[in-house]
C-alpha cells in the first residue's frame, strides 16, 4: 500500500462547511481518504435507547480517540483500516465496518478534529473553518431533520443545551492549533491557495506547512 504524502485536519463548529472545504481543497488530488470524526463515536450498545439519546455527543468524551489514533497511524504507515459505521437515528454503531485504504492524502474532518494532541501531531496541515453561528445552526437543523430523522424541537433543544456550550468550551479553542483559519465557510481565495499547496505536496514539490 502507498504511504500518504499528506495528512490534513479540518476542525470547526457544526455546520461550518468542513466537509465542503475538505472536498474543495483536495479536488486536484488523485486519491483522498476521508476520515469523518462522526464515525468514531464510542460504541454505546450497552445502554438503552433512552440513555443513548441523552448523551452529550458534542463533548470530547463522546469519541473513541484511541481507535481514531490507531487508524490514522495505520493509514500514515500505508495500512488499511476497518472504519466503524455510525447510525445517528439509534445513536450507536451499526456493527458493520468499511475497509479504508490510504490515499495520496488523508483528511480527518470533524468538530473536534484538532482537539487531540496525538492526532494533531500526525497532521501536516491543520485547518479551522470559522462560520457565523446563525448560519451554522440553520445548516445543523436542515441536516439533522432531513438526513438524520430528528424532530425540529429536539434539534433546537440539543443545540441550546449542548452544541452551543460545547462549541464555546471545546471546539472554538482548537483554533489555536490551526495553521490556517478559513473565515466565512467556503472562502474561495483560501481554498484556491490551499489547493495549490496540497497539489504541490502530493506531487513531491513542496513542504506541507503554510
Amino acid at each position: 500500500m502507498p504511504v500518504p504524502s499528506l495528512v490534513i485536519g479540518i476542525g470547526g463548529g457544526t455546520g461550518a462547511g468542513k466537509t465542503t472545504i475538505a472536498r474543495e481543497v483536495t479536488a486536484g488530488v488523485d486519491s483522498v481518504t476521508l476520515i469523518p470524526l462522526d464515525n468514531y463515536y464510542e460504541s454505546r450498545s450497552d445502554l438503552s435507547p433512552e440513555e443513548r439519546e441523552n448523551i452529550n455527543y458534542d463533548h470530547p468524551d463522546a469519541f473513541d480517540w484511541t481507535l481514531l489514533r490507531e487508524h490514522l497511524l495505520a493509514l500514515c504507515e500505508g495500512r488499511t483500516v476497518e472504519m466503524p459505521q455510525y447510525d445517528f437515528e439509534i445513536h450507536d454503531r451499526t456493527g458493520e465496518t468499511v475497509t479504508v485504504e490510504p490515499g495520496d492524502a488523508v483528511v480527518v474532518e470533524g468538530i473536534l478534529a484538532l482537539f487531540d494532541d496525538a492526532l494533531t501531531e500526525m497532521m501536516d496541515i491543520r485547518l479551522y473553518v470559522e462560520t457565523d453561528a446563525d448560519v451554522r445552526i440553520i445548516r445543523r437543523i436542515r441536516r439533522d431533520v432531513a438526513e438524520r430523522g430528528r424532530e425540529l424541537e429536539g434539534v433546537v433543544a440539543q443545540y441550546l443545551q449542548t452544541v452551543k456550550p460545547m462549541h464555546e468550551q471545546f471546539v472554538e479553542p482548537t483554533k489555536k492549533e490551526a495553521d490556517l483559519i478559513i473565515p466565512e465557510g467556503v472562502n474561495d481565495t483560501a481554498v484556491d491557495l490551499l489547493r495549490e499547496r496540497v497539489e504541490g505536496v502530493v506531487s513531491g514539490g513542496e513542504h506541507p506547512r503554510p
